[in-house]
């Protein structure tokens, strides 16, 4: 890709929601959710600011890592969307500088097909892997999905109760993303950290397929995004991550929490 000649991309004008459409990227119909577009490409970066913008959401574009990074220390958007092929840093990079700077959510759009790019940006913070060419109403849906299942952070949904769920000697607060232990360690979990620990939470004891786990049918066989989740938890909550004993793999069916939960 060859680089835009300005860093950042001046952001489209807002839906006037005349469709219909113009409330899709919000959630409490006043404030749109904000997503950093980071891509290289113009074409490509104006497409997903225009289907963004279609849909309700608030969105800057940039052309360059260290752009979306200077950005970053003034405003905190609730999403950043991360070409992998910038001109001036990896993006893998900049997603591992997003995450230790910020709670927003990381989905991956890029023309890298390769296990390993998925795999590396999944463990270095990344929700959601899409690759080029792709469908603008997929993004947005993937862009949806991330946002609700990290809502109860960012304060995108109100009103929802606090909730805890205590296990082996570990807590999760539920609207902060927080697993706390009970000697007073603390790991702040991504989101697609928290949409596996939560599913595990809710049904103990019961084997889970990659696909329950995931959120949606149709996973590919050669998909290892919800085996880097589940090494990710392991090697929080487990006291031996080759060896674990709170997650269990069941070759052939998927996963079993086979902790006690409770919830207050």
């Amino acid at each position: 890709m060859s680089a835009l000649p300005n860093a950042r991309l001046p952001p489209l004008p807002p839906d006037d929601g005349r469709d219909g459409r113009g409330t899709g990227g919000t959630c409490d119909m006043q404030t749109p959710a904000l997503v950093f577009v980071v891509e290289d490409d113009l074409a490509i970066a104006r497409l997903v600011l225009s289907v963004l913008a279609d849909f309700g959401f608030s969105a800057e574009g940039f052309s360059t890592g260290a752009a979306a990074l200077r950005r970053l220390q003034t405003v905190k958007p609730d999403l950043c969307i991360v070409d992998l092929g910038l001109p001036d840093m990896d993006g893998l990079e900049l997603i591992r500088q997003i995450s230790q700077q910020s709670h927003a959510g990381v989905l991956i759009l890029t023309g890298r097909g390769h296990t390993v790019d998925r795999v590396m940006g999944l463990e270095l913070g990344g929700d959601d892997y899409v690759t080029k060419p792709f469908e603008p109403r997929e993004l947005v849906a993937r862009v949806r999905s991330i946002l609700r299942r990290r809502a109860p952070r960012t304060g995108l949904v109100t009103g929802t109760p606090r909730r805890y769920a205590s296990f082996s000697g570990w807590t999760l607060d539920c609207a902060a993303n927080l697993l706390r232990a009970d000697d007073g360690t603390e790991h702040l979990l991504g989101v697609a950290e928290v949409q596996v620990l939560r599913a595990f939470l809710e049904r103990p004891h019961q084997i889970l397929s990659r696909e329950q786990l995931v959120g949606h049918r149709g996973l590919s066989p050669t998909d290892r995004s919800i085996d880097v989740r589940i090494s990710r938890l392991r090697r929080k909550i487990e006291a031996d991550p080759m060896d674990p004993r709170t997650i269990k793999t069941v070759y052939g069916a998927g996963y079993v929490f086979s902790a006690s939960v409770t919830w207050s």
